[in-house]
């Protein structure tokens, strides 16, 4: 079965808290942030759910209200016992759909392979670098969609 890529709704707030731990660990947002996120909804957020009859993913995008800022993908996560699945190629295909004519800006660590592959299958490409940026001394690749290199 293929996942609903639907809009968040407050409803969800509770299982991307718990997904969102599963994933990213210390790294995880706290519900308060989360709550903020979900506080934005209806300015310059949009947060997408893969959802099987419960959430197994998402992405939240940072959408300025001016066409010409780009957009920012501050996260993207799947279930561990669903990736390798398309969920997350489902999920940036609907996020990409949403930033139409716009470019897209992220953030990921040098050493995670699986998100670099992913981007770089959607056509974004390394604009920057910020050495030894995360804890540990990695490095962050910053990465541009724009839709003409779809």
């Amino acid at each position: 079965m293929r996942p609903a890529i639907r809009p968040a709704t407050a409803t969800d707030l509770d299982a991307l808290v718990a997904l969102d731990q599963v994933c990213f660990g210390d790294s995880a947002w706290s519900t308060e942030s989360w709550t903020a996120e979900f506080a934005r909804l209806a300015t310059d957020r949009v947060v997408l759910v893969a959802d099987e009859g419960v959430a197994v993913g998402y992405v939240v995008l940072l959408v300025p209200p001016v066409g010409e800022d780009p957009v920012e993908l501050l996260r993207i996560a799947v279930s561990p016992a669903e990736r390798r699945t398309g969920i997350g190629g489902q999920l940036m295909t609907a996020a990409l759909q949403r930033c139409a004519g716009r470019t897209v800006l992220l953030e990921v660590a040098a050493g995670n392979e699986s998100a670099g592959a992913l981007y770089r299958g959607f056509g974004f490409e390394q604009i920057s670098r910020r050495r030894g940026y995360y804890a540990g001394g990695e490095d962050a690749v910053i990465m541009r969609w724009q839709e003409d290199h779809e």
